[in-house]
């Protein structure tokens, strides 16, 4: 069986893009959160400039999409960060290490070429319910 969460904020923004998709879905004791960009959670508008700008909202965004599944960032077992420029690599770890800073869960940094639409990141992650 699975739940289709609805996140406040995030689930409008994600709608307002038009992008089919759901921002979160709970299934067989697991939590599965969507790429998110940095999402302003106070706005909801999408967060461009500054790398580590972006890294701090789509890891806020995580997290408040993680509890709002009943998850947290203590549950998670494996993150993607999708960046559009490699060189960002650095500038991401020292936001992300904030986050993850005991026990770090698996991770994979893929370097893609674009969006269409104004960031340059996304973090999906998988939970534990």
């Amino acid at each position: 069986m699975k739940e289709i969460i609805e996140v406040p904020v995030v689930s409008d923004t994600i709608r307002r893009t038009g992008v089919p998709l759901s921002p979160c879905v709970r299934a067989n004791g697991f939590v599965f959160v969507s790429g998110l960009p940095g999402i302003d959670l106070s706005t909801g508008k999408i967060v461009s400039g500054a790398i580590e700008a972006q890294a701090e909202a789509s890891l806020l965004a995580l997290k408040h999409t993680l509890e709002a599944a009943g998850s947290s960032l203590d549950k998670v077992v494996k993150v993607t960060v999708y960046a559009a420029n490699s060189g960002h690599y650095a500038a991401i770890n020292a936001v992300y290490a904030r986050f993850f800073a005991d026990s770090p869960p698996a991770r994979t940094f893929v370097a893609v070429g674009s969006w269409p639409m104004a960031f340059d990141l996304e973090i999906e992650c998988v939970a534990l319910a």
